[in-house]
């Protein structure tokens, strides 16, 4: 039994001193950095890559939006590749304004390869851009998305997330759930590291990426999840990613729990893969490079899927603990409510904070606010059974409104949210 105890103490050291980490690097984001100067200036080359599966209801919205960017027209075109389509996807982007390029590979279905097919074609070409931008289809992008991504590419960065912010948060529980999460690791995630000089990641969409960086390979990812795979093959390098919370895209989130369920499953087992592939090349990198930043990458792929085994670990470890000194059933409930109050509560207090900092309305997110730690407990569920079954099914998210550019606007006022961080 003293076998136990140790182990016992032994866990709960490595998930508090990680904890701690965690929330020391977050108050980060409460302090207010001054702007990067500019390395030069000059209005460079765009080109805004969407790559689309079967996405005609809201294509057009996210081309409209482009096309409405403050910024000079001439300097960015806008490409969608028609993936592996079988509805009017490539018809409905031709006609808001889009460059098209259709693809049809059923052995490669994935973003990645869909990025990398086109991207190859680009630099063989020798297109004359400075630096591209992705986005999902189903997003809508503000005014000034490019504006101040080109800003960022003055300043010198030459990788750059913007402000993923959430077109439909107040749709359901789900959305909410969703947008919360997001809210929750732009400021406490993001943000902080880019404060600190550490590296923030990719968020799937909305990001900028220069040229001359993918010229020599292309986009070389193979895991489900390669917005994180590339940012680690970054951060492996010793290369930092930079953040614009000023360049805000909005994305749609599916509102059912099953759509959302498979979505969420499809992004552990991205995770997982990366695990696998990045967790020996992230640990080298720390030795070679020796920077917090490396260190704090490697923190990133051992603190989800790794840190929640650990977690199960010591519940487990807690059970055998408390049964074998004898606990009556009541002793038991009494420790394990202890332990589940403070962790559902946790998240909603979270929440509440960054809400506020963000200056977000609270009242329309009630209901969300309710749910969020059973948007986060289910996805705990999700990360268990990734563990054991994984699957990589794709399914599409059913876009029940059609949000346009000048619908979010006229609900948000991304400016106030820029000025309070």
């Amino acid at each position: 039994m003293n076998y136990l105890y140790i182990l016992r103490e032994a866990l709960v050291w490595i998930i508090t001193i990680f904890w701690l980490y965690q929330i020391m690097i977050s108050l980060c984001s409460l302090v207010k950095i001054k702007d990067r100067p500019l390395k030069l200036d000059k209005k460079h080359r765009f080109m805004a890559i969407i790559p689309a599966h079967n996405e005609e209801a809201v294509i057009a919205n996210l081309v409209e939006s482009l096309k409405k960017q403050n910024y000079d027209k001439e300097l960015y075109d806008i490409y969608v590749i028609a993936d592996n389509c079988t509805d009017n996807t490539a018809k409905v982007a031709k006609e808001a304004g889009a460059i098209v390029y259709e693809r049809f590979d059923k052995t490669k279905k994935t973003k990645g390869y869909a990025l990398n097919w086109f991207l190859q074609q680009k630099i063989e070409e020798d297109a004359p851009y400075d630096a591209l931008f992705v986005f999902d289809a189903d997003n809508i992008v503000h005014p000034d998305f490019i504006k101040n991504m080109n800003k960022k590419l003055c300043q010198g960065e030459d990788v750059v997330q913007g402000y993923r912010d959430i077109k439909n948060p107040t749709d359901s529980w789900i959305t909410a759930g969703y947008a919360i999460f997001y809210w929750t690791m732009h400021r406490f995630y993001h943000l902080a590291r880019y404060n600190l000089g550490l590296s923030p990641l990719l968020n799937g969409t909305g990001f900028m990426v220069k040229f001359d960086v993918v010229k020599p390979q292309g986009w070389d990812t193979k895991t489900l999840t390669e917005d994180i795979e590339f940012s680690l093959q970054r951060i492996i390098k010793g290369k930092r990613l930079g953040w614009a919370t000023d360049a805000i895209v909005y994305d749609e989130q599916p509102v059912g729990f099953k759509q959302s369920w498979s979505q969420r499953s499809r992004w552990t087992v991205g995770h997982i893969q990366c695990i696998k592939e990045y967790t020996k090349q992230l640990a080298v990198a720390v030795k070679e490079h020796k920077t917090m930043m490396n260190f704090d990458g490697f923190l990133y792929i051992i603190g989800s899927i790794p840190m929640f085994i650990i977690t199960l670990i010591l519940l487990a470890t807690n059970f055998l603990v408390y049964a074998g000194n004898g606990m009556t059933d009541l002793e038991l409930i009494e420790n394990i409510v202890k332990y589940l109050v403070p962790t559902f509560l946790l998240p909603i207090f979270t929440a509440v904070i960054v809400m506020l900092l963000d200056r977000r309305p609270i009242k329309p997110m009630l209901k969300g606010l309710a749910c969020y730690p059973l948007f986060m407990g289910s996805w705990l569920l999700i990360n268990f059974k990734c563990l054991f079954k994984r699957e990589t099914t794709w399914e599409k998210i059913n876009h029940v409104r059609n949000i346009r550019i000048d619908d979010v606007e006229e609900e948000n006022n991304p400016s106030e949210i820029v000025e309070k961080i």
